[in-house]
């Protein structure tokens, strides 16, 4: 294969990665409103590990197992921040229906940790890794 069909060939793959990705991220809302339903954290570290142990065991290179989690640890960062995004608004949402001011609807305020903040605008506040 020459360089431009290889070309063609990763600008492919990268259309079927976002797709892939944008059902991931939808899927991640959907839970992300479970969450809510249910008053579950968004951050659980235990999921975390089985995701990463199932893209290592999926894993047959030529990505090193590493690298591959670091590509993850970053997908679910993402993922993650969708799912804050997802609570926020449906509290805001139920606080508007309740008359009360956004931001401080069932859930209470928002926390310094979850607010962004100059210190800790590119961190995840779970684990402070750069987002």
């Amino acid at each position: 294969m020459t360089i431009e069909e290889l070309r063609i060939r990763i600008d492919e793959l990268d259309r079927q990665l976002v797709e892939l990705l944008s059902e991931r991220a939808r899927a991640a809302q959907m839970i992300g409103h479970l969450k809510a339903a249910t008053s579950l954290p968004v951050y659980e570290p235990n999921r975390e590990k089985i995701i990463y142990a199932n893209v290592r065991q999926a894993n047959k290179g030529p990505l090193p197992d590493i690298e591959l989690t670091h590509i993850y640890e970053r997908i679910i960062d993402v993922m993650r921040s969708l799912q804050r995004n997802e609570l926020a608004s449906e509290r805001n949402a139920q606080a508007a229906q309740a008359g009360a001011e956004p931001g401080h609807a069932a859930g209470g305020p928002v926390s310094e940790q979850q607010r962004p903040t100059q210190g800790n605008l590119g961190q995840a506040p779970e684990t402070g890794n750069q987002k």
